[in-house]
C-alpha cells in the first residue's frame, strides 16, 4: 500500500503548482513513509508516497518506461504479477522488482483491458504521453479495498485530481467523489467505465449453486496463500472471532509451507524474496478483560503464534476519536466505533517492525454474518442483501481496514475479498447460507473448516494436520469488532456524546446539518468533529452510513448487541 496524488491537465502554470502539489501529497505521507517521488510532465503532476512491501530495493515510484512516454503511480499489490509478465507479447526489460510495474507494460500492449487482468488490491493513475494530447487512465480494484477519490474544480472542468485520501483534495476541489470500485477513468471521454461485472454482481440474480465445502475451503486457502507475497515481516490481526481466527489458522499453515519451500527450492513458490519467519505474529486489541482478548489468547495458543495483546483505556479511546475521524474521513457511527481500537492497535503493530497484516474483513457481507441477517424474510432477500453489502464494502469495512492501518504505514490484506474466492462464495445459493434460531450465521464457512463435519470433503492429508481451530472458536457467535473489544466501549461513546450534545442541539439538528441529518447524539458529535476537519460541502458526498435492515424488523443501532439474537443483547 502507498499513497498516490495526481493532477492531470492543470489549468495554470504547472511548474508554479509543483510545490503546492508536493504539500498536498505530503498530507498522505503516513501511507507511504519509505519514499516520496514526483514527476511533472505535459501540464500534469504525478506524486507517490511509498510503503515498501515488495521490490523494496528498487520499486520507488512513479514508474516510467524507457522513453518516459508512460508514467505510472500505484497504491496496492498485484498478486498475479509473475503470471502477467509471462503473458507479455513483446520482450520487456523490467526496471524494478515491483509487482506493480507490469501494469504499465500490459497497458502498453492491451490498453485499458489490463484492468480486468489484475488480481489484487490497487488504485493507480497512468499518464500516457504517446499522442499529441496526453491521456490519463486511472483505476480502482473491483471491491474498493484501496481508497481513491477524484476531485474537480467547477471553473476548470478539464483539470482532474486523483488522490488516495480526501485530505489531499478538499482545499483545492469544489467537487469530490469517491472513485467507484471496479471502474477505470479515461480522460479521452471524461467517463468512468466498469470493467468488473461478474454474474453475481447483480443483486436481482439469484445464486443457484449448492455449496461445495471443499471448493470453498480450497479457494479461501489459495486467497490467503497469494497474500503472503511479501519481503517484509508480516502478521495477522486476531480478534478471536471466526473470520480473523480462520484467516490466521490458514496463514500459519501456508507460511510454514512457504518457509519450507523457500529453504529448499525457491523456484517453486510465488513469493519473490521469500524469507523464513519461524513464527507467525498475531495481534489483538481491547479493553482489559474484553471478550476478543480472551478468545484471541486461546486461538494464539492453539496456533502457536507469537502473540501481542494490546489494551487501551476508555479515555485513550475517546482521546483518539478526533484523529480517527481525520484519518478515516467519515462521520459514520459504526465505522468510527470499530476504527478507533483498530487505529490504536495499528500504531502498536508498526512499532514492532511488522509492515503487513492479514485481516478478516468481508466474510460477514459474503455469508450474511451480521446478526440482523437472522431476520431476513426469505432466501432471495437474504442473497440480495449479501450482494448489496459487498457492493458497499468500500464505504465501511474496507475503508476502516485501509485507513485505520495506513494511518501508521501498516498494510492490511483481506483474503475474503479475493476475486476467485468471491466467484465461488457469491454463487452459492442462499438456502445454504441462511441462519436461524437453530443454524448459526456463516454456518457454511464454519462447516468447510470443521474436520468433524462429514460433508466437508477433507483429504487424509488434511485430517492428519488436525483441526483448524478450537471448536468453540470455530462456532463462536458473531461479535462485531466494536462490541468484541469490550462492551463498555460503545456504552462509553454514547455517554461521551450525551455529555457534549444537548437535547436542544439534537432537536434542531436538521437546521445545522440539513444534509444527511444525524439522528442520535453520538452521530451528531461525530458530524461536528468531521466538519471541523473537513468543512467543505464537497466532502460530505463521499460518506455513506452503515445501518442494518430496519425494514426486516431489527434495531437501527449498528451494534450487534442491539439485535435480540445476540447472547448478551441490550
Amino acid at each position: 500500500m502507498c499513497g498516490i496524488f495526481t493532477v492531470y491537465n492543470y489549468y495554470g502554470d504547472v511548474g508554479e503548482f509543483r510545490q503546492r502539489a508536493l504539500d498536498l501529497s505530503k498530507r498522505i505521507r503516513h501511507r507511504g513513509p519509505d519514499w516520496s517521488g514526483c514527476i511533472v510532465a505535459d501540464n500534469s503532476i504525478m506524486c507517490h508516497e511509498r510503503l515498501a512491501i515488495v521490490g523494496i530495493d528498487s520499486g520507488a515510484q512513479p514508474l516510467t518506461n524507457d522513453d518516459e512516454s508512460l508514467i505510472l503511480t500505484v497504491n496496492g499489490e498485484i498478486y498475479n504479477h509473475k503470471k502477467l509478465e509471462t503473458e507479455l507479447k513483446n520482450p520487456t526489460k523490467f526496471k524494478t522488482h515491483s509487482d506493480c510495474e507490469v501494469i504499465m507494460h500490459m497497458y502498453n500492449e492491451i490498453g485499458t483491458d489490463v484492468c480486468g487482468k489484475l488480481d489484487g488490491m490497487f488504485s493507480w493513475a497512468l499518464l500516457d504521453r504517446r499522442s499529441d494530447k496526453s491521456r490519463l487512465v486511472a483505476a480502482r480494484d473491483p471491491i474498493g479495498i484501496t481508497t481513491l477519490y477524484v476531485g474537480r474544480i467547477s471553473a476548470h472542468p478539464g483539470t482532474v485530481f486523483i488522490a488516495s485520501e480526501l485530505k489531499s483534495l478538499n482545499e483545492e476541489c469544489d467537487q469530490i467523489d469517491e472513485f467507484p470500485p471496479g471502474h477505470y477513468f479515461d480522460s479521452n471521454d471524461g467517463q468512468f467505465h466498469r470493467y468488473f461485472n461478474p454474474d453475481w454482481w447483480n443483486p436481482q440474480r439469484i445464486a443457484t449453486n449448492p455449496v461445495n465445502y471443499r471448493q470453498l475451503r480450497e479457494s479461501l486457502t489459495a486467497a490467503v496463500r497469494k497474500r503472503l507475497m511479501t519481503e517484509v515481516p508480516y502478521g495477522v490481526l486476531l480478534s478471536g472471532g471466526l473470520d480473523s481466527s480462520l484467516i490466521s489458522s490458514i496463514a500459519v499453515r501456508e507460511s510454514h509451507r512457504i518457509s519450507a519451500q523457500a529453504q529448499s527450492d525457491a523456484e517453486d513458490i510465488d513469493t519473490r524474496g521469500a524469507r523464513y519467519y519461524p513464527r507467525m505474529h498475531s495481534f489483538s486489541v481491547g479493553l482489559p478483560g474484553a471478550p476478543d482478548l480472551i478468545a484471541a489468547r486461546k486461538v494464539a495458543k492453539f496456533l502457536k503464534t507469537a502473540h501481542h495483546e494490546f489494551t487501551y483505556t476508555i479515555q485513550e479511546g475517546l482521546d483518539a476519536v478526533a484523529d480517527v475521524i481525520y484519518h478515516l474521513e467519515t462521520y459514520d457511527v459504526t465505522t468510527i466505533r470499530a476504527s478507533t481500537p483498530m487505529y490504536l492497535m495499528s500504531r502498536k503493530i508498526k512499532s514492532t517492525g511488522v509492515k503487513m497484516v492479514l485481516s478478516g474483513e468481508g466474510a460477514d457481507e459474503v455469508f450474511g454474518g451480521y446478526l440482523y441477517f437472522h431476520y431476513a424474510p426469505n432466501a432471495d432477500d437474504f442473497h440480495s442483501e449479501t450482494v448489496s453489502r459487498v457492493h458497499n464494502l468500500h464505504t465501511s469495512d474496507c475503508l476502516r481496514a485501509n485507513k485505520s492501518t495506513m494511518a501508521w504505514g501498516l498494510e492490511a490484506r483481506v483474503p475474503f475479498l479475493d476475486k476467485e474466492f468471491l466467484e465461488v462464495a457469491m454463487n452459492v445459493r442462499a438456502e445454504d447460507k441462511l441462519c436461524s434460531k437453530d443454524i448459526m450465521e456463516k454456518a457454511i464457512i464454519r462447516r468447510a473448516f470443521d474436520v468433524d463435519f462429514a460433508d466437508a470433503g477433507f483429504t487424509e492429508e488434511e485430517l492428519a494436520q488436525g483441526p483448524y481451530l478450537p471448536r468453540d472458536v470455530l462456532w463462536r457467535q458473531k461479535e462485531q469488532f466494536s462490541d468484541g473489544v469490550g462492551y463498555a466501549w460503545i456504552d462509553s461513546l454514547k455517554d461521551w456524546a450525551e455529555s457534549r450534545v444537548s437535547d436542544e442541539a439534537l432537536a434542531s439538528a436538521k437546521e445545522r446539518f440539513p444534509y444527511d441529518t444525524p439522528q442520535t447524539k453520538e452521530a451528531y458529535h461525530y458530524r461536528e468533529l468531521f466538519e471541523q476537519k473537513f468543512p467543505q460541502k464537497a466532502c460530505l458526498t463521499s460518506v455513506v452510513r452503515w445501518v442494518p435492515r430496519t425494514d426486516w424488523g431489527c434495531s437501527a443501532d449498528p451494534s450487534g448487541r442491539a439485535q435480540k439474537i445476540h447472547d448478551k443483547a441490550y
